[in-house]
């Protein structure tokens, strides 16, 4: 325990230090004044707190350890050896957990675990019966959002005569959205008989998720050559004009065929700058796979890969269960889950990327 111990102080000791220059950076006049250099460094001070903080208690635990050895191989009083004895015992035990401890603070963060989350949700196969199930998702994501008590906005939506939806951007405000609902992406799966099917035979249907950070601070700058922008008349179902003034917008990246739109607000102006939003996420997120694809190859794990291919989830209305695949997690209060409480497989599937990460550090 004790090497195990001295490994840990070791890798934490560059943080520790890190620490300790921050709170002295953050402290200084130039700094201070420039806000956003400032923001940025409390930022980071406050990511890696706890690492330096329990870097303190782990040496200060392990300092006593060594005098508490050095003291029970000297003593030579046969209570007082006891006593050194149990008190190297209590010891041990502290330090095996805040080892514990620490090598979970130790794993790498998503840096986007703070951020506002960007969810589409698109139909599949299963035709109206899909553009259907897209309308529960989205309710049964608001419904969590609400719980939460975050904030969410309809960016672009596209709607069936039926009620359905064929396809939903929206976005879902608020510290930490990102970090629940990133567990969500992938391929949705629904069990159940349509009110159109007089035979009453279960039909299974496939709706799609996938959810993106919001990113504001990217380090690429977006050419205005590579934007083609188009502007159009908001619509509801049935293409009916919500509004007479061509607000919408439509921007198509070039180099990647990347196309968002988003026809929310009445002012073009607004439409654009959210427009754009949607595109930097879409674009890092882009990169970003791109750079990891490499080390996905050699560790790819179950949980968080956003692959669209992949059924994340069954929800069985005969039978009234909910089943995440990835967890082998079964609920059987459908109408319970379907009203926003998802809280126990976004848990279970974050505790089980924790654990395959722990595994393979």
């Amino acid at each position: 325990m004790e090497e195990q111990a001295k490994e840990i102080l070791e890798k934490t000791a560059k943080t520790k230090d890190r620490y300790e220059e921050l709170n002295k950076l953050v402290s200084d006049p130039d700094i201070i004044a420039d806000n956003r250099q400032w923001k940025k460094l409390v930022k980071e001070r406050s990511a890696i707190e706890d690492i330096a903080l329990s870097h303190d208690r782990l040496q200060k635990l392990y300092d006593e350890l060594e005098d508490c050895k050095k003291q029970h191989d000297s003593e030579t009083d046969h209570e007082l050896k006891e006593m050194f004895y149990e008190e190297i015992t209590r010891l041990r035990g502290e330090i095996e957990k805040l080892v514990e401890e620490i090598k979970v603070l130790l794993l790498p963060k998503d840096e986007n675990d703070d951020n506002n989350a960007i969810i589409e949700i698109r139909q599949a196969a299963g035709g109206e019966e899909s553009a259907l199930f897209c309308s529960v998702l989205f309710r049964m994501y608001s419904m969590y959002a609400d719980k939460k008590h975050w904030k969410v906005e309809v960016m672009d939506l596209n709607e069936t005569e039926l009620g359905g939806i064929k396809e939903i951007t929206f976005m879902v405000k608020g510290k930490g959205a990102y970090s629940h609902f990133k567990y969500e992406s992938g391929v949705h799966r629904v069990q159940r008989v349509p009110e159109t099917e007089s035979q009453g035979r279960i039909h299974t249907s496939t709706s799609t998720v996938a959810v993106l950070p919001e990113v504001e601070d990217v380090e690429f700058d977006i050419d205005e050559k590579d934007l083609k922008i188009d502007t159009y008349r908001s619509s509801g179902a049935g293409g009916q004009h919500v509004n007479k003034t061509e607000s919408a917008i439509r921007i198509t990246h070039l180099p990647t065929g990347i196309i968002v739109a988003c026809q929310d607000e009445r002012s073009q102006i607004k439409n654009r700058e959210r427009a754009m939003s949607i595109l930097k996420s879409k674009l890092y997120d882009l990169y970003k796979g791109q750079q990891e694809e490499e080390l996905k190859k050699e560790r790819r794990s179950q949980v968080g890969t956003g692959d669209r291919s992949e059924r994340v989830r069954t929800y069985n209305y005969p039978q009234g269960r909910v089943t995440d695949h990835r967890v082998n997690l079964t609920s059987y209060n459908l109408e319970g889950v379907l009203n926003g409480d998802i809280d126990q497989f976004i848990e279970a599937l974050a505790i089980k990327d924790r654990a395959d990460r722990l595994q393979n550090m």
